[in-house]
């Protein structure tokens, strides 16, 4: 099928210049929701809106075939500090595109919509979905969680994140712990109470240094790490509560709730779990999806950082234009070739007679 992927990738450039323009901090987005959904409408193409998810379904849209989802996320983190530009005032330098969420993820959010209207001009052995996700950036309840009943089932994704083109077919997925030690108070002076810091220690130690028994071939060993501390009133009084916080980057090896019950088994302080749904994902290497990635040259790997995948019921891969280690940082930037490059590979990955397999 021919297409101009220049034309494509102008569309895409000045698009993306548009939506780095509304500032759309996670839970803030209804500004870039509504610019995008207009945007849409005025191609010509039908919308549906929940909250602020935007999706659009492919013309002769048929159960009988199944779907393929394209999904990125409009939402961006705040500014970090150290930013030397507006970072709502687009700016093209040297090739690179500069503004609040050009790689993360508006180049996968411009790219998925080019290369869906592009292939919504001919007919595939599959449907394909559009969707523009909101609250992506805190894994919020009114993101991709909220929408994805209001959408036909869904055989598989491709979600849009900077990966530099690389298939992640694994993702660490999060949990997050509240340890509380209990203590008695008394006068640091003498010898009374209970220190609550020293019930923790013992905890604290066990969760640096253990180490769960199955490791993954992509995502390696699941990753333990405690990350904040709080216990006290003033100096010369003991406490009787110690609290601590615990980030858990798991693997496909164990669900959420199965790696919360091993550590109940081990420590002594009361721990309480915030979410068993950040859980892992994970899909075939064997998958036609992947395979044909490979067969673009290129490299199938496990990310670390957490996306929408953990959300989606379904098979997906993460694949997008643009570097994760510009993500979140000052000048945030994206290359136009990472762009163009990006067109380029999911229009080759897609315009096959492709076989997606059903759940």
């Amino acid at each position: 099928m021919p297409y101009d992927t220049s034309s494509m990738t102008a569309e895409a450039v000045e698009l993306l210049r548009s939506l780095i323009a509304i500032p759309s901090p996670s839970r803030e987005e209804t500004r870039v929701a509504d610019y995008l959904q207009n945007y849409i409408e005025a191609e010509g193409m039908e919308t549906g809106r929940k909250g602020n998810n935007v999706w659009c379904l492919s013309p002769l849209f048929t159960l009988e075939k199944p779907t393929l989802l394209l999904n990125s996320h409009i939402d961006t983190v705040k500014p970090v500090s150290g930013w030397r530009r507006d970072p709502h005032t687009p700016v093209i330098e040297n090739g690179k595109l500069y503004g609040l969420g050009s790689n993360d993820a508006g180049a996968s959010v411009v790219t998925l919509w080019e290369v869906f209207k592009q292939l919504c001009r001919t007919t595939h052995p599959y449907n394909l979905i559009y969707l523009a996700s909101c609250e992506e950036e805190v894994s919020g309840a009114g993101g991709i969680e909220s929408v994805l009943p209001q959408l036909p089932p869904v055989s598989f994704a491709i979600v849009g994140e900077p990966t530099e083109m690389h298939p992640a077919i694994a993702e660490k997925g999060l949990m997050v712990l509240d340890v509380t030690a209990a203590g008695k108070s008394g006068h640091a002076a003498r010898e009374e109470g209970e220190n609550a810091i020293y019930n923790a220690l013992e905890d604290i130690a066990w969760f640096r240094d253990y180490r769960f028994k199955e490791v993954s071939m992509l995502l390696g060993a699941v990753k333990m790490s405690v990350t904040q501390i709080n216990a006290g009133t003033q100096h010369n009084v003991v406490p009787d509560r110690c609290s601590f916080v615990v980030d858990i980057r798991t693997n496909e090896c164990y669900t959420n709730r199965e790696l919360f019950e091993e550590i109940q088994r081990h420590i002594t302080c009361r721990a309480a779990a915030r979410s068993f749904r950040l859980g892992s994902s994970h899909v075939s290497p064997d998958h036609p999806l992947v395979q044909r990635a490979v067969a673009l040259g290129r490299t199938p790997f496990g990310s670390p950082t957490l996306s929408d995948q953990a959300l989606m019921p379904f098979p997906s891969m993460k694949m997008g234009p643009g570097k994760s280690s510009r993500s979140h940082t000052a000048d945030e930037y994206v290359m136009l070739k990472e762009i163009e490059e990006a067109i380029g590979l999911y229009m080759e990955l897609l315009s096959t007679d492709l076989s997606i397999a059903r759940d």
